[in-house]
């Protein structure tokens, strides 16, 4: 089962039903694709919520453009999965649709986006791109 390849999904069908937030699992990875999802201005805003039974859950404000309506989220991709895991070098690094979008990796250092990898010259694991 991917866990995170999930939770993209829930995200992706959000926006395609134009929901105006959508709820997610609780995970450590996730959070943080979040946070830079927030950091780039893909999402409004999203919280922790606590439930019951000591469970979690990501509460994502999805954006939508103010004059055409459109979502500001066109495409989750997941690139990594249980079964392929797809390691890429500080040198190649991709560039997402001309730099209007983003990769997301883990790193020895944490989850960071391609942009910053590049900065920091380092590799890792490429999660998913968001454009």
């Amino acid at each position: 089962m991917d866990f995170i390849g999930n939770n993209l999904t829930k995200i992706r069908n959000a926006i395609m039903a134009r929901k105006p937030s959508v709820k997610i699992h609780y995970s450590k990875i996730l959070e943080k694709i979040a946070e830079k999802m927030l950091e780039y201005g893909f999402i409004r805003k999203y919280q922790v919520v606590n439930e019951s039974n000591n469970k979690r859950s990501i509460i994502i404000e999805l954006k939508y453009s103010k004059r055409t309506g459109e979502p500001v989220i066109h495409e989750i991709k997941r690139v990594s999965t249980p079964g392929r895991h797809l390691y890429v070098s500080a040198r190649k690094l991709p560039v997402v649709k001309n730099n209007m979008g983003i990769a997301i990796l883990t790193t020895d250092k944490g989850v960071k986006t391609e942009r910053e990898c590049r900065k920091e010259n380092i590799g890792g694991e490429l999660i998913c791109y968001i454009w």
